[in-house]
């Protein structure tokens, strides 16, 4: 796989840039969690795409902890990410697995929250997430995670929105770790716009 473009703080502006440009808006939204804002993050223009997804991974995989055996999240947002994730992870040597976690019990057949090649119990995880407003869809996959028995103390996100979400993992022993604040996206697309 040829190498990424330049260094960590070149990928780092690329992809700020990619995000300011082709995933945030601003306007008059009603978010996921209800809330009203005039800032909207949809990350999968970014996350779907191929160069987007290596810049993401390969910024994301910098936080994952040394000790974590497989990196998780909550569908939809968090697919590409842990499994760009466990590709770059393999390509380093690094052994890394994928887990999805579903948002509702599986409807048949086992009845499985999670998807992907299952750890021992007790190891730790990682969850990814892409967009952190209050916290809830990854304490959602962070929940079931340590129902199944496994360690997890911190979510890396792509964007913080900066509304809650890092008070909330506080309050669950969790680190949050975000790529980019909504502040520092807001802040890029005015410059570009001007």
């Amino acid at each position: 796989m040829p190498p990424l473009p330049g260094s960590s703080d070149d990928r780092r502006r690329i992809l700020l840039e990619r995000l300011s440009t082709q995933a945030y808006r601003r306007g008059q939204f009603t978010l996921a969690s209800g809330r009203e804002s005039e800032h909207y993050v949809n990350c999968k223009p970014v996350s779907l795409s191929g160069s987007g997804l290596a810049l993401i991974s390969a910024g994301m995989l910098e936080h994952v902890e040394s000790d974590a055996v497989a990196v998780a999240g909550l569908t939809l947002g968090a697919d590409p990410l842990v499994s760009g994730v466990a590709v770059l992870a393999a390509q380093q040597d690094r052994p890394l697995d994928a887990l999805i976690v579903r948002k509702q019990a599986k409807g048949h057949g086992t009845g499985a929250w999670l998807e992907g090649p299952l750890p021992t119990p007790g190891t730790v995880i990682t969850v990814l997430e892409d967009v952190v407003t209050t916290g809830g869809s990854s304490l959602k996959a962070v929940d079931q995670l340590r129902k199944a028995g496994y360690r997890v103390q911190r979510v890396v996100t792509i964007v913080d929105r900066e509304e809650g979400g890092a008070a909330a993992m506080a309050a669950a022993d969790l680190e949050l770790i975000s790529l980019f604040r909504l502040s520092e996206i807001s802040a890029f697309a005015q410059e570009v716009t001007a």
